[in-house]
């Protein structure tokens, strides 16, 4: 009888060791088997217009992406940088940000302009625009580019672009100190070498007008506002910047080997550039 209840005992313990065993390998399995959050990016947009005065129409259009997947509040601000006075990045919150940002713009021109407005003597139309798009999200960097353009009388209307990388596994934008140790003199020496590289299409009797030809300035700045791709650092320069208006917007390009070793090590094994 004592051998019988002692064999009971030893298949019972061995019973539920198997079954912890099956447990911790079904969790094990889990856990192996666990994938990242997925990259999501959706977006809102507004587009309306109001009558100002009989000869005066505004339009207002605008574009914001949202990225429900990134949680870093930092990163988020950085983000959204140029929006002034609202910390809800939510769809929601944006939508709404973009509904008031459509009236102020409205009841600005009525207020800003009301001395003289009603003189105006042909028929005009405003607006005012602005719009985020994704351009590329390759080895966790984020190439995002902000554009704007407005009209409110005058030769002509104004335009513009802010270029933005963020680096996704660090939440931060990336900049210029954490892709390459050069001077800022030298990297401007580079930019006024390049300049003609790629041309913004402006034109003469002659023909093709190159960049360098409409320069306003003689030092062209190395700003933070630039993107890269797997061959190139480029800087995006808007109208007026440092060309005449004519040039329309300028983008010029140095290419990773004129930086060569002032390459910072962990940019250029990330990027994966030889």
């Amino acid at each position: 009888m004592k051998n019988i209840i002692a064999v009971l005992a030893i298949s019972s313990l061995f019973a539920v060791s198997c079954n912890k065993a099956e447990k911790n390998t079904e969790s094990s399995e889990k856990i192996e088997t666990a994938q990242p959050e997925k990259f999501v990016v959706d977006s809102v947009s507004i587009a309306d217009s109001a009558k100002i005065v009989d000869s005066l129409t505004a339009k207002f259009d605008s574009k914001l992406l949202v990225f429900p997947t990134i949680k870093n509040k930092q990163l988020l601000d950085s983000i959204y940088f140029s929006i002034k006075g609202n910390n809800d990045y939510s769809k929601q919150g944006l939508q709404q940000f973009l509904q008031k940002d459509k009236m102020n713009y409205f009841n600005s021109i009525k207020k800003d302009n009301k001395d003289w407005i009603s003189d105006i003597q042909f028929s005009q139309e405003w607006y005012e625009s602005s719009g985020m798009k994704l351009i590329s999200n390759k080895n966790d960097y984020m190439h995002i580019q902000y554009s704007w353009g407005s009209y409110s009388g005058g030769a002509h209307d104004n335009y513009g672009f802010s270029e933005r990388v963020f680096d996704l596994k660090n939440n931060k934008k990336v900049e210029l100190k954490d892709i390459t140790s050069m001077p800022k003199n030298k990297i401007e020496a580079l930019l006024l070498k390049n300049i003609n590289k790629a041309n913004g299409g402006a034109t003469d009797e002659n023909g093709e007008v190159n960049n360098s030809e409409m320069l306003l300035v003689d030092v062209i700045p190395a700003t933070q506002n630039f993107y890269f791709d797997d061959k190139n650092l480029y800087f995006h320069y808007s109208p007026y910047e440092i060309t005449a208006f004519a040039a329309g917007d300028i983008i010029i390009p140095i290419s990773w080997q004129e930086l060569g070793s002032t390459l910072i090590p962990q940019f250029k094994e990330r990027m994966k550039i030889k």
